[in-house]
């Protein structure tokens, strides 16, 4: 499920569940008009009530970190635990998004 709010320049969107196919699915179309709407130039991602993620998931991130530095913003993430800090080092996500505490 997605949960979304502005803060100046900054769209911070929280996700919780389960982001697996079937939501990264929805959740991707709903997000993009979101971005476009907003004129967002930071993406902030919210994962601390986030249970599961997989591939998908992945993907999802990183083509909205595509989206957003073609339009010159930038991605981040916060309230991330053990698990989606593993998931995010394994993806090489870290290499790509700001980790914000």
């Amino acid at each position: 499920m997605l949960f979304y709010e502005t803060k100046g320049n900054a769209l911070i969107v929280r996700l919780t569940g389960e982001l697996d196919h079937s939501a990264a699915t929805r959740i991707r179309s709903e997000l993009d008009e979101l971005i476009a709407d907003t004129g967002a130039r930071r993406l902030i991602f919210d994962v601390s009530n986030l249970a599961f993620m997989d591939s998908s998931g992945i993907g999802l991130i990183i083509g909205r970190y595509k989206l957003m530095t073609r339009r010159g913003g930038s991605v981040a993430v916060v309230g991330s635990n053990e698990r989606i800090d593993r998931i995010f080092e394994m993806a090489g996500l870290y290499q790509l998004v700001d980790r914000l505490a």
